[in-house]
């Protein structure tokens, strides 16, 4: 069985991979790249939910096969929630991940709260229509120096409620356990092989 994930990020392939592993070893996960004629799906909803569907909806047409896409985010309580659904982009750049990183801490100078949460909202779209979307978070705390060389994005400066450890310097498995991608993928993972008769009709 093949699934298409929605993404050219290698970071979040390879995270996904090892999830899926676990909870669905006979699929063949498939990134983007291979198809290079799929172009990038713009992200014009308001929300995370709202852009993990359009790009599962858009890439499930395109290759007339199952797809799973997320949009995921650092949502920082002073910031009233921002980075949120522009954290790939947060410094103008897509996908620059130290100078978005370096925004936030700029942002951030002084401040005594710093309480923020990794939001996931992962979507699976079918062929046939159907639709299942799960919204997953982990809480923590931005520290003021990036630490570790493990992960990407916001890692290096976000502390997980709970650990000493940024998830930066987590041990892979570690931080699927517990981040926000880990559990709603998880989920999302149980959901299609529970209810395959359904999406593979």
């Amino acid at each position: 069985m093949q699934i298409v994930l929605a993404t050219r990020n290698k970071g979040k392939i390879r995270e996904l991979a090892r999830i899926f592993a676990h909870e669905l070893p006979e699929v063949e996960l498939l990134g983007t790249d291979n198809f290079p004629e799929l172009a990038d799906v713009d992200e014009t909803e308001d929300s995370f939910e709202g852009n993990a569907l359009l790009k599962a909806v858009a890439v499930s047409r395109f290759t007339k096969l199952p797809a799973i896409a997320d949009d995921s985010g650092l949502a920082v309580d002073h910031l009233k929630g921002a980075p949120g659904i522009y954290s790939a982009r947060y410094s103008g750049v897509h996908g620059d991940d130290e100078a978005n990183l370096q925004k936030v801490l700029r942002e951030m100078e002084g401040i005594a709260n710093r309480r923020a949460q990794f939001v996931c909202a992962a979507a699976f779209v079918a062929p046939n229509g159907y639709q299942k979307v799960i919204r997953a978070e982990m809480v923590g705390e931005l520290i003021s120096q990036p630490r570790g060389a493990n992960g990407f994005g916001y890692d290096p400066i976000f502390v997980p409620e709970g650990f000493a450890q940024t998830t930066g310097e987590m041990a892979p498995d570690l931080k699927d356990s517990i981040s926000h991608r880990g559990k709603a993928m998880r989920e999302l993972a149980q959901i299609i092989s529970s209810e395959r008769a359904s999406w593979e009709q």
